[in-house]
């Protein structure tokens, strides 16, 4: 990897950090039931990595930019991760359930609807 693509990374990877932290410190959404700011994170990420996959990015720095760099950052697998392992600990094995297919299938319903859009506008 060259010293070019690293910085490629480090750009998009800075940009999505800060969009995170201002989501995260910012937006909350209740829809009858506590919707987490990680859960929206991952919505946002999802709809974009839809956009992007659509796109079908040949350019490498591209590629680099913003699936490596922006989505890795802005993304928030671990924290999903650490969320469901407090509601193991917590022995909340229903919420935990529930929160897991939230997540899945949400996310999976943003990403469709990001790839879609874009299939429509070509």
């Amino acid at each position: 990897m060259s010293i070019v693509s690293l910085f490629i990374i480090l750009f998009g990877s800075t940009f999505g950090l800060i969009a995170r932290i201002y989501i995260q410190a910012n937006f909350k959404i209740n829809i009858g039931f506590n919707i987490q700011n990680t859960s929206i994170i991952n919505f946002i990420s999802s709809f974009f990595l839809g956009i992007f996959v659509a796109l079908n990015f040949i350019n490498n720095e591209m590629l680099l930019l913003f699936y490596t760099g922006f989505l890795g950052c802005f993304s928030t697998f671990s924290s999903f991760i650490y969320q469901l392992f407090i509601l193991i600990k917590k022995r909340k094995f229903l919420r935990l359930f529930f929160h897991y297919i939230e997540v899945i299938c949400v996310s999976f319903l943003f990403f469709y609807a990001g790839y879609y859009l874009i299939q429509i506008l070509n």
